[in-house]
């Protein structure tokens, strides 16, 4: 955290060896707590999954089996494994353990600091893993909505400050399921309305990066967004067209360096519309790479990546409570990095 942001540069390679995003498996075996059954897989039960294995050793049901999988009482070679659908190799020792923690607790585990940029009593800064929802929408099944971003911010918060049931967070701003990055939750009422005040204004600094196709320039985008344009899709009216609809909607957009077919680009968000940096670079002509929405009407060669190629980098406000301006940035991920250093690489 700083005062004021620094200089623009080039974004930096998350360090190696400390992942953004949790492995598969979950805790060392370790703090498990003891075991009440080994096993050793025998050769004809390798290369099966896990909940059959467990099956046939343990000589329980399938409901059973999985069930101590998915409640984390399953260790592998000394590492809790909670996908019952993992395949295990012959000789690979099983221990059962009844005292593990339950799955929640297991993936705050994996989780940890990680998640966490910055907490004090008034906020909470933390950075969004690829792949999770900031909350939930409604049609989540229950085990669905114990992962969403918000619950899981809010069983760590629990689990610091030893509160009893969950602690208590307010959502002033979200990002997509795809994207990654910085995000704020306030603590407090009070730090939540002054939040979201400084969000009605658009004074909260917001920079993503995102690796756009083709080749584009330096350039502002302002629109306003409707959320059907008349196929189904959120998009921007043109002026005049159906009058006094839609949101005023404004992107900054700089190139940051060149690419084979894709350019990195920083976007700055004047206003912070559902979709808004993807509608303008879409509509430009010029998708996200990993884009799977709005990209119908592109018809260039396509990028191939993991996900959505966007990453909030950059998040600075008026701390709600002390009044200084704070500042937090954020290095791309691994998968992020790793479509650009393909495409450095084959330029």
């Amino acid at each position: 955290m700083s005062s004021r942001p620094p200089p623009r540069k080039r974004p930096r390679a998350a360090p190696r060896g400390s992942p953004r995003t949790p492995p598969p498996a979950g805790q060392p075996a370790s703090s498990l707590g003891s075991p009440d059954a080994t096993w050793v897989v025998p050769p004809d039960l390798g290369g099966r999954p896990l909940d059959g294995v467990v099956r046939t050793l343990a000589a329980v049901s399938w409901s059973d089996a999985r069930r101590l999988i998915e409640t984390g009482k399953i260790a592998v070679d000394g590492t809790q494994i909670l996908d019952p659908t993992r395949k295990t190799r012959a000789g690979a020792e099983i221990t059962r353990h009844p005292r593990a923690p339950s799955r929640k607790v297991a993936r705050l585990a994996e989780l940890g600091e990680e998640l966490v940029v910055h907490v004090d009593p008034a906020v909470v800064v933390v950075r969004k893993p690829a792949g999770i929802s900031t909350i939930p929408f409604g049609d989540e099944s229950p085990e669905e909505r114990e992962k969403t971003l918000d619950a899981l911010v809010r069983d760590l918060l629990a689990r610091r400050d030893r509160i009893r049931g969950r602690a208590p967070l307010g959502i002033v701003h979200r990002l997509d399921k795809a994207t990654s990055g910085l995000l704020v939750f306030t603590r407090t009422l009070a730090a939540k309305k002054h939040l979201a005040q400084q969000f009605r204004e658009h004074s909260v600094r917001r920079v993503y990066l995102a690796i756009v196709h083709g080749d584009i320039g330096k350039r502002t985008f302002r629109s306003r967004l409707v959320a059907d344009r008349g196929d189904g899709l959120r998009g921007s009216l043109d002026e005049g067209e159906r009058r006094g609809e839609g949101q005023l909607a404004v992107t900054h957009v700089e190139p940051l360096e060149r690419l084979r077919g894709a350019t990195l680009v920083a976007c700055r968000l004047e206003t912070g519309r559902t979709h808004q940096i993807r509608i303008h670079l879409s509509e430009a002509g010029h998708p996200i790479v990993g884009e799977n929405v709005y990209v119908r009407d592109y018809a260039g060669p396509r990028v191939d990546a993991p996900r959505l190629m966007l990453h909030a980098a950059e998040l600075g406000f008026i701390h709600p409570q002390t009044g200084d301006e704070v500042f937090f940035e954020e290095p791309p991920p691994e998968d992020f990095e790793g479509v650009l250093e393909r495409l450095r690489a084959s330029g």
